[in-house]
């Protein structure tokens, strides 16, 4: 810190104009050959270190203005996306209310159908229930008149003798002879 200040004091102590020679001391030395580099930068560089800074300056406002571009573009698109996403949902929604209506009636059928059937399958039963019961009654109403049959048969046996058989016999056969006389 000393040498900086002596460099300054020294500065005052110049020697008288017309003696020529080499300043020694590096720091005053320095700060003359700084100060005159600077000026000469100052006075030719002024023009480039300008340019440098209005290119620079030109190229931040373009990409300014084209990330403004970009932004409004990108806004636009945005709101495109947006417009197609409701309608996108607008469809959904219309796709979801038919498919719950389509599948209302889809049930409805499905219920009718399944009453349907089963009216069917009640009618069925009950042609089969009507059928078993006219069978049945068949089979006891055969079954009664076998057991009668038999009854009267046995009955008739024991109650008939050889002479009352002929007599049978021979009425039965003059009833069938007089019924193919008016049959011919």
């Amino acid at each position: 810190m000393k040498n900086v200040t002596d460099s300054f004091v020294s500065l005052g102590h110049w020697p008288s104009a017309g003696s020529f020679g080499f300043n020694t001391d590096i720091l005053a030395t320095n700060l003359i050959n700084l100060s005159v580099v600077l000026g000469v930068l100052i006075f030719f560089g002024k023009g480039v270190l300008s340019d440098l800074l209005d290119n620079r300056k030109q190229r931040i406002l373009n990409t300014i203005r084209n990330s403004e571009e970009l932004r409004e573009g990108a806004i636009e698109q945005l709101e495109k996306a947006r417009a197609r996403l409701r309608k996108i949902e607008i469809e959904a929604d219309e796709f979801r209310v038919n498919g719950y209506s389509e599948i209302e009636r889809e049930k409805l059928n499905l219920i009718d159908s399944t009453y349907k059937t089963l009216e069917q399958l009640e009618n069925y039963k009950n042609e089969t229930i009507n059928f078993e019961q006219q069978k049945a009654s068949n089979q006891v109403r055969q079954r009664v008149f076998q057991q009668a049959l038999q009854g009267a048969l046995g009955t008739l046996n024991s109650c008939l003798n050889n002479e009352l058989h002929l007599r049978t016999i021979s009425a039965n056969i003059g009833i069938l002879a007089a019924m193919k006389q008016i049959t011919d």
